[in-house]
């Protein structure tokens, strides 16, 4: 075979496995992949998680900060007072300088849970965790009982708690239904996941003693859900 018609030969086969792979991805989804598509259908990032009856003398807590862009998103809207805790303190660092001249937003360097402790964390960018073992070096970090924070600032009544923790919302949860501290939530928006042992048992648990308080108002399972109290 010439070589000229080689590489034409070779360019297209090239471009029909280039074209097949391609294909291949948009038919095959993960799970994961396939759960967030009715959410991003609906925008759920720029509309249901900020969709809330807040005003400036409104508390709020971003439970897992990142790089605070929930909580500038939140207060952009509202001016809101809002309490971030961010157990990474590089990430902490980077709230409270994006927050500096802001006295609004308040950055705490630990996270809350179920009890005072020092827990590795395996710094992983927005998928940083305690409960993921991804193999990366860990960085121990504090987590702080929510309840007796709660009890250290009188246990405000608190319109909004965000809580994306990377697979700790699981003994943070089971603690605020335990002490009662959840009674004083009006909005509870929650990110579940599923790598941790028993997630499905565990979260279905945790939807049968949230339903006792409060009322579901949107549903993503394993994306992101609302619950807000009866009295409200």
């Amino acid at each position: 075979m010439p070589e000229a018609i080689r590489k034409i030969v070779a360019c297209c086969l090239k471009f029909v496995g280039s074209f097949l792979t391609g294909l291949g991805n948009r038919v095959y989804l993960s799970p994961a992949e396939k759960r967030v598509q009715p959410w991003f259908a609906v925008d759920g990032d720029k509309t249901l998680r900020l969709e809330y009856d807040l005003d400036p003398k409104c508390l709020v807590f971003d439970v897992g900060g990142y790089e605070g862009q929930w909580a500038s998103d939140v207060f952009g809207r509202y001016g809101c007072r809002i309490l971030v805790f961010e157990p990474i303190p590089k990430y902490a660092e980077m709230i409270r300088q994006r927050f500096l001249r802001n006295p609004h937003i308040e950055v705490f360097e630990f996270g809350l849970a179920d009890k005072d402790q020092q827990f590795p964390f395996e710094v992983l960018g927005d998928r940083s965790s305690a409960f993921r073992h991804a193999g990366t070096p860990a960085l121990m970090c504090e987590l702080r009982s929510v309840t007796r924070f709660l009890k250290s600032i009188h246990n405000p009544a608190i319109q909004l708690m965000k809580v994306n923790i990377e697979g700790g919302e699981y003994p943070l949860l089971e603690e605020l239904i335990r002490s009662g501290d959840v009674k004083t939530i009006t909005n509870l928006q929650i990110q579940f996941h599923d790598f941790v042992e028993r997630a499905e048992e565990r979260m279905a648990q945790l939807h049968l003693l949230l339903a006792e308080t409060h009322v579901l108002t949107y549903q993503f399972p394993f994306v992101w859900e609302n619950w807000r109290l009866k009295s409200e």
